[in-house]
């Protein structure tokens, strides 16, 4: 139904961020008449089968067209164009509306957990009849289309809110599940097991709500971002000849299609500095082009033609390895003095390293003494990455 609504209304010809904005708001609207068409089903079910079960299925439903709204709003507004107050978009509101379906996942769980409870302790009787199976089944069935879609547009779209909601419907298709074969189970033996099955599903949907919040939490406190655009920036970054190494990479996400990214390259320091300039600028629009984000690019040049610098290097290099393989190194200079010399670098580790900075850095610094002599001090500066990969096309 999705698909087919999605090609009366969308045209695909649109802009990325127009499609992504329709197909969002599509599915909000349409989670909305689908969540009430259950809820209504759910009521009358419940109601004929004296069922607390049921009826708290039923609201469970009701909420959830109540998150599809929340959906269609946050969608709505992401979408909204950049102005004086957000320069950069309103493209995370998205994620502020897969928040607020995940809270509403969270606060489904506890009154589920509730309520099981409290039929464990007080045990009810309850009706079934071919009419309360055939509604349970159906609605089942929607839930699971629901979450399908969902999932497959969120996968798309690489959209959290999606995801969020997608959890929230394959949630609902295991409770209501459970509701179904509690309710059978008891009708044909007389046994009060709701209680016990709708601890386990709330249990369930409780885990599922902390995955939903941490998925949109994560892009709204800053997380590293994926190794596959790392690799991609990387790749474009380092095609380009006159290039020898590039570090200190900052992804800023403002949303979906929504990001900026700034970063230093490594140039020769006794290039055209004419040259090097638009050659940065080439790269900034070819990634502007391919991958779609705002990129800043700083550069720092390195001396590449002085053998004892090289050679310098090389050692200090071949320390840190020593040290740990993860370890790289840039922004490398040498300072001569009248009576010692200063080597001055980054390195980058990854956080929680297993060496304190404060260590590590006595550590380089003994390594460098017993190796190259003691006419030579080190000063470090350390960064912190979530993985360390070097980028050297020339070891300098």
């Amino acid at each position: 139904m999705v698909t087919l609504l999605a090609k009366l209304f969308i045209k695909e010809k649109k802009e990325e961020g127009r499609i992504r904005q329709a197909y969002g708001m599509l599915c909000g609207m349409v989670g909305i008449l689908l969540n009430i068409f259950l809820f209504i089903g759910k009521f009358i079910a419940g109601r004929l089968g004296n069922s607390i079960a049921i009826t708290a299925d039923a609201f469970n439903n009701l909420s959830d067209a109540g998150a599809s709204f929340v959906t269609l709003i946050g969608f709505k507004l992401a979408g909204a164009k950049p102005d004086p107050e957000h320069p950069f978009g309103h493209g995370r509101m998205e994620y502020v509306s897969g928040l607020i379906v995940a809270a509403a996942i969270l606060l489904m769980a506890y009154e589920l957990i509730r309520d099981s409870v409290g039929k464990i302790i007080a045990p009810e009787d309850t009706e079934f009849s071919p009419l309360i199976a055939a509604i349970l089944i159906v609605s089942i069935l929607v839930k699971l289309y629901m979450a399908f879609y969902n999932a497959r547009l969120g996968k798309k779209l690489n959209s959290a809110a999606m995801r969020a909601t997608a959890m929230d419907s394959l949630s609902d298709t295991c409770a209501t599940s459970v509701v179904f074969v509690a309710s059978l189970i008891g009708y044909v033996t007389n046994l009060h097991i709701d209680g016990y099955c709708g601890l386990l599903v709330g249990l369930f949907i409780l885990y599922a709500g902390i995955r939903a919040a941490k998925d949109t939490l994560d892009p709204l406190l800053g997380q590293p971002p994926e190794d596959v655009f790392v690799d991609q920036i990387e790749e474009i970054v380092m095609s380009h000849p006159g290039i020898c190494g590039l570090h200190d990479l900052l992804v800023h996400d403002y949303g979906p299609g929504r990001r900026m990214i700034s970063l230093h390259v490594e140039v020769p320091s006794d290039g055209d500095i004419l040259k090097i300039h638009d050659l940065i600028d080439n790269i900034e629009n070819e990634l502007r082009t391919k991958l779609g984000c705002d990129a800043t690019i700083h550069m720092d040049p390195i001396v590449t033609s002085d053998e004892s610098i090289r050679h310098l290097k090389d050692s200090v290099i071949a320390i840190l390895k020593k040290l740990d393989q993860v370890i790289t190194l840039h922004d490398f200079r040498v300072v001569e003095g009248a009576t010692h010399t200063n080597l001055i670098f980054d390195i980058t580790i990854p956080y929680k390293f297993h060496i304190g900075d404060e260590e590590l850095i006595r550590r380089i610094e003994k390594e460098v003494w017993e190796t190259l002599g003691k006419t030579y001090f080190v000063v470090i500066k350390i960064d912190k990455a979530r993985i360390s990969v070097p980028s050297k096309k020339d070891p300098a």
